[in-house]
């Protein structure tokens, strides 16, 4: 492993990755977080919740500058509460990847987040969350999902796996948006093209950090683009086998402090 040195910004997926199964954060992992930031360095949240879903955890974490929300379509900023930059998936190209999907595999069962740092979740009849903890508003039928701007849908299906569903789905949707797997339960549809390598790297552009000096934590396939752009990716014990497949190291789990692990080698207590 490269001296801390090297690393001036440490990115961290949330689910599975910085977070408990009981979507909290060890004491543990929020000192080494403390030394990163003593040291010098950034830590930047990239996850695929929304910015409003995410807003308490960053509160939680004392992140008071830039995060990257919604699979990369969003740079939250929490010092100022508001989008820096945030990219909407185009609603009747959803409605029409849905129908595709559908023709291939039958029902699937529908959410979608709103865009906006008040944007809500909204889920049709039939979805169940992946994270009860987090707010949904339940539609009555799947045209209201379409009401206002959304940033993206999340897909489920009665009896496919997610990795099943998703390479339907890859296929059936084509260029009409990008599919990510973000998490057990969470299939979703974003903007052509958007990826949390697009969001991380506009973010570290703006705090003026060479990818080269990146070093991500990540779980899911939909970390594959974090950890292609930064110069250093770490998978989690909990990871999915595409993540691990690609990455450069592997660390124990979000249950056992994974992260720490790495960063209290990296940035030794006491550092100036």
């Amino acid at each position: 492993m490269a001296p801390s040195l090297a690393y001036a910004l440490i990115a961290t997926d949330l689910d599975g990755t910085l977070l408990r199964g009981d979507d909290t954060v060890s004491d543990r992992s929020l000192a080494a977080l403390a030394r990163v930031v003593r040291a010098g360095a950034r830590h930047l949240v990239v996850t695929g919740r929304p910015a409003p879903r995410v807003r308490p955890l960053l509160a939680d974490l004392g992140c008071t500058g830039l995060a990257v929300c919604g699979q990369g379509a969003q740079v939250y900023d929490a010092g100022s509460h508001r989008l820096l930059w945030s990219v909407r998936l185009d609603r009747e190209l959803a409605e029409t990847a849905l129908g595709k999907i559908e023709a291939e595999v039958g029902q699937v069962y529908a959410a979608v987040d709103q865009d906006g740092v008040d944007g809500l979740t909204l889920i049709e009849p039939g979805y169940r969350m992946p994270h009860p903890t987090l707010p949904a508003v339940r539609v009555g039928r799947r045209e209201e999902l379409w009401r206002e701007p959304i940033s993206k849908v999340l897909l489920r299906h009665a009896s496919l796996s997610d990795d099943e569903l998703a390479t339907v789905a890859r296929s059936a949707v084509g260029s009409l948006a990008t599919v990510t797997m973000s998490g057990p339960g969470t299939v979703e549809l974003q903007p052509r093209g958007v990826t949390k390598a697009t969001g991380l790297a506009l973010a570290a552009e703006r705090l003026g950090v060479e990818a080269d000096r990146a070093l991500a934590f990540g779980d899911m396939p939909n970390d594959i683009p974090m950890f292609e752009w930064a110069g250093r990716g770490v998978a989690m014990a909990n990871a999915h086998p595409e993540l691990k497949a690609v990455a450069d190291e592997v660390t124990l789990s979000n249950e056992d402090d994974g992260i720490a692990v790495v960063l209290e080698g990296l940035f030794p207590t006491g550092r100036p």
